[in-house]
């Protein structure tokens, strides 16, 4: 007699269609509304601008265009104007980024606090970024306007302030840091809120005042955020146009003709396109560079 037993049977699952391919499909599908207006408008453009940075492109109705190579960078590593344009670029972009953090960081402190008002504050202080860079213009014009102006009637002097070559630079890095304050001070405050209190009430047992919590803890708490907003407010900076055009059109005597001023004079004052995107190209190089070394100084500072 023989026993026998009666095996388990396997059951194999069935296999479960692979969804991955249809669901990328369809998330492509769902942003091409999007994707669509920002090929057209933005990298388009980019390549079109790359290309013409390679030829000897002008205004013109029969004018030709010829591929010139890198002609136009060579021309520009000896350009006397584009240096100093670069130059007072740079002094411009890293005067309003520093000091405009600075403000920025005191003034998003304050609004931190607990106090009366504090939301009527804080719309306020967002006052600047909800005007269009014309408006902001005209209205520091009237300000610093040397005969009618609310700053020298505060004073009592009669300074030019836009056209004197001595002060024109100062007053419009003083009108770029109130334009590009409410934006930082957002995203500090942003990061001041985001920062546990569990750690300035375990440092306060031990006695820590207010600069030993500023230093130890807040600072370090918003080191990512204060990566990321200086390196968009540099970039924004070296590409401003617009307001300091309303300005002061680059004067006087080219004191405050930023680089992407310089190539607006060469584009459609002079009509040469090709040297105005080379110009273009340079200042992205140069942006892309400074950028890589400070995030990695500050990478390398952080590990």
């Amino acid at each position: 007699m023989t026993l026998t037993a009666d095996r388990p049977v396997r059951t194999v699952p069935p296999k479960k269609p692979r969804k991955g391919g249809r669901q990328g499909r369809e998330a492509l599908l769902l942003m091409l509304p999007a994707l669509v207006p920002v090929l057209v408008f933005s990298v388009g453009p980019l390549l079109y601008g790359i290309f013409l940075a390679f030829t000897d492109a002008r205004s013109g109705r029969n004018a030709v265009t010829s591929f010139v190579g890198l002609s136009n960078f060579g021309d520009l590593l000896t350009d006397g104007d584009f240096w100093a344009s670069f130059r007072i670029g740079m002094i411009w972009a890293v005067s309003v980024t520093v000091l405009q953090f600075l403000a920025s960081l005191g003034l998003a402190l304050l609004l931190n606090q607990k106090m009366r008002f504090r939301g009527f504050a804080r719309v306020l202080a967002m006052v600047p970024w909800a005007m269009p860079p014309v408006v902001i213009g005209l209205m520091w014009r009237l300000v610093y306007h040397p005969d009618a102006g609310i700053l020298n009637s505060m004073l009592g002097t009669e300074i030019d302030w836009l056209n004197d070559f001595s002060i024109a630079l100062p007053a419009v890095i003083v009108v770029g840091i109130w334009t590009g304050m409410p934006q930082t001070t957002v995203v500090l405050l942003a990061g001041l809120q985001s920062v546990p209190k569990e750690l300035y009430e375990a440092v306060e047992v031990d006695g820590a005042g207010v600069w030993r919590r500023f230093w130890n803890i807040t600072l370090p708490q918003l080191r990512p955020v204060i990566v990321a907003i200086t390196s968009l407010d540099f970039v924004w900076n070296i590409n401003q146009f617009g307001l300091v055009y309303v300005l002061t059109q680059g004067g006087p005597g080219g004191q405050t003709r930023l680089p992407m001023l310089f190539a607006y004079e060469e584009a459609f004052r002079y009509g040469f396109f090709g040297y105005a995107a080379t110009l273009g190209v340079a200042i992205v190089i140069v942006v892309l560079a400074v950028l890589g070394v400070y995030l990695w100084r500050q990478m390398r500072e952080a590990s």
